[in-house]
């Protein structure tokens, strides 16, 4: 416990209460020997990051349950990561750096159930990069990363019949065709319709070009 603290930078009295509060997982035993790894080290560090960045102890203990009890980057990738999208690997307090106080246990656990974070270890895996930026971005511009979460499990929905449409439309229609092809073209198609259905409600119109009063 001494050489953990001392790693740390902190007091054996300040590890002790963070043990007594179930931040850190108890230390591997044998006899009457406690020991304590870089997994011990690393959550440490955690807190103290955290805590500089102005989240309490009760945050940061809400926080550490949700990270524990998150599922891990194999479950939520499956077989094979995602062939577009990059994935970003975190530390507990490079995501507090993108997303601050709305970094919440609550928040923490809708992005894991929705697929968005996933765990490995020590550390945080968000999916996509462009899905962690543009977020970040929502967040900056003052939408709070609930409604983001929320609005992104709306959106994940309509991904996914969108998806399932275009699919079935080519395997009927034009079979054979390359997989990088068909994305091609499905980004084609919906990102032009996005852009014009967004075009037409910030003109205020309806999906029929009538403005809307």
């Amino acid at each position: 416990m001494d050489e953990l603290a001392k790693e740390a930078g902190i007091t054996v009295r300040t590890l002790r209460f963070y043990r007594e509060r179930g931040l850190i997982q108890p230390p591997r035993r044998e006899g009457r020997i406690a020991w304590y790894d870089d997994h011990h080290l690393a959550r440490l560090r955690t807190i103290t990051g955290l805590l500089e960045r102005g989240h309490t102890l009760n945050g940061i203990a809400d926080l550490a349950t949700t990270f524990d009890s998150g599922r891990d980057v194999a479950e939520v990738l499956g077989l094979g990561e995602p062939t577009e999208e990059t994935p970003v690997r975190l530390s507990p307090e490079q995501l507090a750096d993108y997303f601050s106080d709305e970094a919440t246990a609550e928040n923490l656990a809708a992005a894991l159930d929705l697929g968005y974070l996933a765990t490995d270890g020590d550390e945080i895996v968000h999916i996509s990069r462009r899905l962690l930026e543009a977020s970040s971005e929502l967040v900056r511009e003052g939408v709070p990363l609930s409604a983001v979460l929320s609005s992104g499990r709306l959106v994940r929905e309509h991904a996914e019949a969108l998806a399932d449409l275009f699919v079935r439309v080519m395997n009927t229609h034009a079979e054979g065709t390359e997989p990088d092809r068909m994305r091609s073209l499905a980004h084609a198609v919906v990102d032009a319709e996005l852009s014009m259905a967004l075009d037409r409600r910030l003109r205020g119109e309806d999906d029929t070009g009538t403005t809307e009063k």
